[in-house]
């Protein structure tokens, strides 16, 4: 089996709702901008992630049946799941368990950081020949990939989301299973207004900025 057709990345995604999506970013974009740029940078990810030649899978809140996702017009070789119940952690470590069970390794990612190329995504996907996993910590002290060859439910269990722990208990973690970690450099994630600074050159074309309306 080539690297190619052993590893499987999963996208996490929410569906881009106006008044939902990035709302930290509203003050800065307006509730409208705030879901358009959401759904930018859902678009780049997914670009980025199919760039790699890897499977591609969408795990999707709502479920991939809700009629919203046929407004973003993705393409047809993505594959499909909807996000378990519970929170981030059992989500992720039921897709993981899942994706197992006809791949190799496992790359999971966000849609939230417009810096994560299909170059990155390679380089970290090239680690789990050599190493147990391998991540790439966000700024936010988060993290943008998190890539292995095992699922296991203390990766994941206990852990407060969307703060700025989330990497550092998840290494421990794997240190406590005597793993190996590849550790790659730190990148931004995009959900604070100060964070838009980190955007590429023209991102905020389009993006009504400080547009309220919906």
């Amino acid at each position: 089996m080539n690297q190619n057709s052993s590893t499987c990345i999963i996208i996490f995604a929410k569906f881009p709702a106006a008044g939902k999506a990035k709302t930290r970013l509203q003050p800065e974009l307006g509730v409208a901008g705030a879901a358009r740029m959401a759904r930018k940078l859902l678009l780049h990810s997914t670009r980025q992630a199919r760039a790699t030649g890897f499977t591609v899978e969408l795990c999707v809140s709502p479920a991939p049946s809700d009629s919203c996702w046929q407004t973003l017009d993705l393409p047809k070789s993505l594959h499909w799941s909807a996000q378990a119940d519970g929170d981030l952690g059992l989500r992720m470590l039921t897709a993981s368990q899942n994706a197992l069970k006809k791949f190799e390794k496992i790359l999971l990612i966000g849609s939230d950081c417009p810096a994560l190329t299909a170059t990155k995504i390679h380089s970290a996907a090239q680690q789990l020949e050599t190493q147990n996993s391998v991540m790439i910590p966000a700024f936010d002290g988060g993290y943008v990939l998190f890539g292995f060859k095992k699922a296991y439910a203390s990766l994941f269990a206990d852990i407060k989301w969307s703060t700025a722990s989330v990497a550092s208990i998840t290494q421990q973690r794997i240190k406590d299973l005597n793993w190996s970690l590849a550790l790659l450099a730190p990148l931004p994630d995009i959900d604070e207004p100060e964070d838009l600074q980190y955007l590429p050159v023209g991102w905020l074309d389009g993006v009504n900025v400080s547009d309220n309306s919906y």
